[in-house]
């Protein structure tokens, strides 16, 4: 029987909307595959601006190697995000923000290097090229969401189940003057993980697929590969995957970063309960 790509985007949208969760996909359709995913994720896509919401970008998932065992996928991924889920957080030390945990399904904390597009990039292009078609640069948190219990699931049902994503916090975006510094200095830095002022984990710029540049050109060239209704537009947001590891949070802490090797603020983010 074929994928009803209707019917299962239906399926995601309702779980996000009722805050449940669902078994994977591929528990009852083993052959459902990664281009079906992606045709679910155009008919989510569809499905949202209909109702109002504006694609505001892209979130690249699963860049860093060291998750892959632990969620048994082993190549990135990608999806939209959204003007609703994206949120612009303060200059200087990018905050405050509060959320609440409450508003996502397994929520967890991932700390990302964020790109804004000046002109769409095109797969084939080095890095150089690539950072020539990006005016600035920042730091955020992406929250992550599994609407399959456990985080259990296969490749093409985070796809289809909006590639993961509940919200970025975005901080200041730097422009880029010169892009030279950046090159290295994307390729070398380090951020510390807090959580209520204790370092719970550091990671550095290689683990996202050798640096967040990388990052980007893998999502580019695949989806040159495999095109979607939507392509990379100037103006969005792209978020290049987490360069710790990926940490359940719930109400009452307060996150932070500290970023060595680059010129962008540090983070802090506070979940407290919805008022």
């Amino acid at each position: 029987m074929a994928v009803s790509v209707t019917g299962i985007a239906d399926a995601v949208l309702a779980a996000l909307a009722q805050k449940r969760q669902i078994a994977p996909i591929t528990d009852g359709e083993p052959d459902f595959g990664l281009d079906a995913a992606y045709a679910v994720a155009d008919a989510v896509t569809a499905a949202r601006i209909a109702r109002g919401e504006t694609p505001a970008g892209w979130k690249i998932g699963f860049t860093n190697r060291l998750i892959w065992d632990q969620y048994g996928v082993h190549a990135p991924i990608w999806g939209p995000v959204y003007d609703r889920s994206v949120i612009h957080a303060e200059a200087g030390e990018a905050g405050p923000v509060v959320l609440s945990a409450a508003a996502f399904v397994e929520p967890l904390i991932e700390p990302e290097i964020v790109f804004r597009i000046a002109r769409p990039p095109h797969a084939g292009m080095d890095e150089r090229d690539l950072l020539g078609c990006v005016d600035a640069v920042g730091h955020g948190f992406e929250i992550v969401q599994s609407i399959y219990p456990g985080w259990r699931f296969r490749a093409a049902d985070t796809v289809a189940a909006f590639a993961m994503h509940g919200a970025l916090v975005c901080g200041p975006l730097v422009p880029i003057s010169d892009p030279e510094p950046w090159l290295d200095s994307l390729a070398r830095f380090e951020i510390s993980l807090l959580r209520n002022g204790e370092t719970v984990d550091r990671g550095v710029a290689a683990n996202v697929l050798g640096g967040p540049l990388k990052a980007l050109r893998h999502f580019v060239a695949g989806l040159d590969e495999r095109p979607m209704a939507r392509g990379i537009e100037a103006g969005d947001l792209v978020t290049t995957g987490t360069v710790t590891r990926a940490f359940p949070v719930e109400n009452g802490e307060t996150w932070g970063t500290r970023i060595d090797g680059l010129p962008l603020p540090g983070m802090t983010l506070t979940f407290a309960p919805a008022s």
